[in-house]
């Protein structure tokens, strides 16, 4: 009898499963594009949307560069810290390992990304919605092998789970000529397609496992400096916000709709439209200055794609509500954050240690 415990004991630890189980920690799955990139694209070699430049990330831990198209943090990583929930890495981090899974989790977001998988196809290369839950099934699969098939499940289904795509959708794909789907669709056709896909993948990510999942709404997308200084008036796009509305309407309904047909979910909408139409219309009331124009541009040459070590930064990078022409800033994206925290009145997972505070924003290159 002894000869059996000693021998179940050392067939555990070599397959890392515990007397007890696996004992894991809580943590996240993210799924989304560049406002929850954390670094995937930077490892795509031929992709067109990289943040692998200075200023990305100036106002972030060393100030380098980090994948995150920001100064700073995502809206993601403010809302995970929170919680207490540690930062997913970037699914393609070379240093991501069965270990680094079970203690972090993953993040699979992808600059360019959406939930069509034709969606973005200028950009070269970029993770699809479907093509990061394929990744995401190979990590199952890593982990299933690590700790067995029964802990496992439990590990995932008490995983939190974000899903933070749709801007691409129509910014990079529906409202360019260059697309099929702007000539194959109208609007409201458009939307159901849209809709009916991403239904069909919150169902799959269900049977994968996600019990605890926060889909993300669309922002005033028709606001973003792109958006403007491509429309002949410099103001916000109605059309593109209209979009963004409809979208979000019709997620929300479709999210309460599937926690009502999927067993044991809780499927949340975060939707903070109206909090960043209110920061873009009236930017002095949150202690901005300018929610029009990049903090980082080519001086005047717009628009400006992206931000390069030439490029020219704002002197007060926390009174911008736009880092790039696309992107929020991070104090932009912590207002945001807050906003959905205060709403859902998030949990902590772990009451050890608190939230990381905002970066403390450096002086920037333009005296």
């Amino acid at each position: 009898m002894k000869f059996h415990l000693v021998l179940f004991v050392i067939i555990a630890a070599i397959f890392g499963v515990g007397l007890e189980g696996c004992q894991c920690k809580v943590v996240q799955f993210i799924f989304g594009d560049s406002l929850s990139d954390v670094g995937n694209n930077n490892y795509l070699s031929k992709s067109l949307a990289q943040a692998s430049l200075p200023w990305y990330g100036i106002d972030l831990g060393n100030g380098l560069p980090n994948g995150r198209f920001s100064n700073g943090r995502t809206v993601a990583d403010i809302i995970g810290d929170n919680m207490g929930l540690p930062r997913p890495p970037a699914f393609l981090d070379p240093s991501l390992s069965e270990d680094v899974i079970l203690e972090n989790g993953v993040n699979y977001a992808s600059g360019g990304g959406g939930i069509l998988n034709e969606t973005g196809s200028y950009f070269i290369q970029r993770f699809s919605l479907y093509k990061q839950m394929e990744l995401f099934q190979g990590t199952q699969e890593l982990i299933r092998s690590r700790i067995g098939k029964e802990e496992a499940e439990k590990f995932f289904q008490g995983a939190h789970y974000v899903v933070a795509l749709g801007s691409n959708d129509f910014i990079n794909n529906y409202l360019m000529p260059v697309y099929s789907d702007s000539w194959t669709y109208n609007d409201q056709t458009f939307m159901d397609y849209l809709i009916g896909t991403l239904g069909e993948q919150l169902k799959l990510l269900h049977g994968l496992g996600a019990r605890q999942l926060m889909v993300f709404g669309l922002g005033p997308m028709g606001c973003i400096p792109l958006q403007r200084v491509l429309s002949t008036s410099g103001e916000c796009q109605s059309r593109t916000n209209n979009l963004a509305i409809s979208f979000n309407k019709a997620t929300s309904k479709l999210v309460v709709d599937l926690g009502k047909q999927l067993p044991n979910s809780s499927y949340r909408f975060g939707d903070a439209y109206d909090v960043v139409n209110d920061v873009i219309t009236n930017p002095n009331k949150y202690g901005f200055q300018n929610s029009d124009s990049p903090c980082c541009s080519f001086g005047n040459i717009r628009p400006a794609l992206t931000c390069i070590p030439a490029s020219k930064l704002c002197k007060d990078r926390s009174k911008y509500v736009f880092w790039d022409e696309y992107h929020p800033s991070d104090r932009a994206n912590e207002l945001i954050a807050n906003e959905l925290i205060k709403k859902f009145g998030f949990v902590r997972v772990d009451q050890t240690k608190p939230p990381s505070p905002s970066p403390a924003l450096a002086p920037s290159s333009d005296d």
